[in-house]
């Protein structure tokens, strides 16, 4: 006898139908083709000591397992159960009116219970697509999976509820979930707040501009002035995530299996903070099952990278094309995997090894030189990509002990709303462009006009400060953003200077002793 039962395979962030075909016949022996890897090849004992401890079992006969289409991976224990449904439904044990109708996902242990499962979104979404009537897998996701609409998702904790169900012998509830409520319930919630924050309203105001646009920051500071902190609270002003952005960000941490299971959809954006001693693959992605990284993991939000210079060369590298392109690619010999990586990136740096260059008490007691060679840890491609460079000072006791509350990230949020309104009106219908930091030099050409007084005042600051020709594309971006939180339509010589006093990196005497 033939039965086809339906899991599924996810590379990236999308699935792909898995035909799951057992066929019993006369004989001995169990086979397993399709590709599978050693996890799935191994199910045949978690699937036979499963059915033996509730009551049935694997029949003495020869039955093939084909997984199809034969040309993609087959990876991790989610099959178990697509494949145990398939041999009792194909052996006579279960109904086999139901279960091809039906995607069946989940890992079995010993005793016939359910794990969860990684990738039950996507799974969820390819099931929608191929026309199943429902999706069979562990209670601990069915949340996440039920986000999915026109689908209907049962929850299971054990094998004998899914035979059960099979056989008509009860009929559980599929899980609900309001997609839309739980956004909105969600959406606001960030447990950091920039009223927290004592003193630092230069730096307030730069992240404000930063945020308004999705500009890349570096923040340099001695140890103990706030640049963690203040990274933080970050999340709290930008705009909130549309439904579009939660639903992929949500995707993604499915795939990543960071979710857990009251979790049904990620509508707050992500803050991630890896250590520096993080290694290349953990930050781009990939590994022997390619998974997605902490690059990927921050999509739609923020990765902030705490002591850049200590990071290790080749996974600060592995930034520069995601940072330009916003998807990171994690290649191997037989495939490509494509995972989003629309991040906005924060770091934060000591001036020198010591921590105190540029101290306004403390003296540097850095040799001369080291200050330069600390820097150029952090190549000039990636500096490149950075577009503002903030110095954090020490906040004095004063502005510590000051009586009242700062401003609110609600209120410092509205103002950002507003001016990347104004910037989806611009850049409305252009592929690839939502916002002034993604412009290409064309559109800055364009967008970035500047009048006689602003083009003078430019052209000093370059040469005075001795800016790099790479800072002049940046300047013009950052004040474009800044005339837009201010409401105006042109970009006047008060914009421009608070844009060079973000570029502080770029000045030629910087770092020397």
């Amino acid at each position: 006898m033939l039965i086809k039962t339906f899991g599924s395979a996810v590379q990236g962030i999308h699935a792909t139908i898995v035909t799951v075909e057992v066929s019993v016949a006369a004989g001995v022996n169990f086979f397993m083709v399709g590709l599978p890897d050693s996890a799935v090849r191994e199910s045949h004992h978690r699937i036979e000591a499963a059915l033996k401890h509730n009551g049935y079992k694997i029949p003495g006969k020869r039955i093939v397992v084909n997984m199809a289409p034969a040309d993609i991976r087959k990876e991790g224990s989610a099959y178990d159960l697509t494949i145990a449904m398939g041999i009792l439904t194909a052996t006579g044990q279960v109904d086999s009116g139901k279960a091809g109708r039906f995607m069946i996902m989940g890992e079995l242990s010993l005793d016939g219970g359910l794990k969860p499962i990684k990738g039950a979104l996507p799974i969820a979404i390819n099931a929608r697509e191929y026309g199943l009537d429902g999706f069979i897998l562990p209670a601990q996701n069915a949340r996440e999976a039920a986000v999915v609409d026109r689908l209907k998702v049962y929850g299971v904790t054990n094998i004998m509820e899914v035979i059960r169900f099979f056989n008509g012998e009860s009929l559980p509830e599929p899980v609900s979930v309001d997609t839309r409520a739980e956004f909105n319930a969600r959406a606001a919630a960030y447990p950091f707040d920039f009223s927290e924050v004592r003193g630092q309203e230069n730096v307030k105001r730069a992240l404000e501009v930063a945020a308004a646009a999705g500009h890349n920051v570096l923040l340099l500071g001695c140890p103990g002035s706030g640049k963690t902190m203040i990274a933080r609270r970050l999340p709290g002003i930008l705009p909130p995530p549309s439904l579009q952005e939660a639903l992929e960000t949500t995707k993604i941490h499915s795939v990543a299996g960071t979710l857990n299971g009251n979790t049904s959809l990620l509508a707050e954006r992500p803050f991630r903070s890896p250590h520096h001693t993080i290694s290349y693959a953990a930050l781009a992605g990939g590994g022997s099952f390619p998974q997605p990284g902490e690059i990927s993991l921050a999509h739609n939000g923020v990765l902030f990278l705490d002591e850049l210079p200590e990071f290790s060369r080749s996974a600060l590298e592995v930034l520069r094309q995601p940072l330009e392109d916003r998807v990171m690619m994690v290649n191997r010999s037989r495939f490509s995997v494509e995972y989003p990586a629309g991040f906005m990136l924060v770091a934060a740096m000591n001036p020198c090894p010591c921590g105190y260059y540029n101290h306004p008490e403390k003296e540097c007691v850095c040799a001369p030189g080291v200050v330069q060679k600390y820097l150029q840890r952090i190549s000039g491609p990636l500096l490149d990509r950075i577009d503002m460079h903030i110095e954090v000072t020490p906040v004095p006791f004063r502005s510590l002990n000051q009586p009242g509350t700062a401003e609110k990230s609600s209120e410092i949020r509205q103002r950002v709303i507003r001016a990347r309104d104004i910037q989806a009106k611009r850049f409305e219908g252009s592929d690839g462009i939502h916002s002034n930091a993604h412009m290409t030099p064309a559109r800055v050409r364009k967008e970035c006009m500047i009048c006689k007084a602003g083009s003078l005042l430019l052209k000093t600051a370059m040469e005075k400060l001795g800016l790099s020709a790479r800072a002049y594309e940046r300047i013009l971006k950052v004040s474009r953003t800044i005339a837009d939180l201010n409401g105006q339509a042109d970009i006047r010589p008060e914009h421009l200077a608070e844009a060079i006093h973000y570029r502080s990196l770029d000045r030629e005497s910087w770092g020397m002793s």
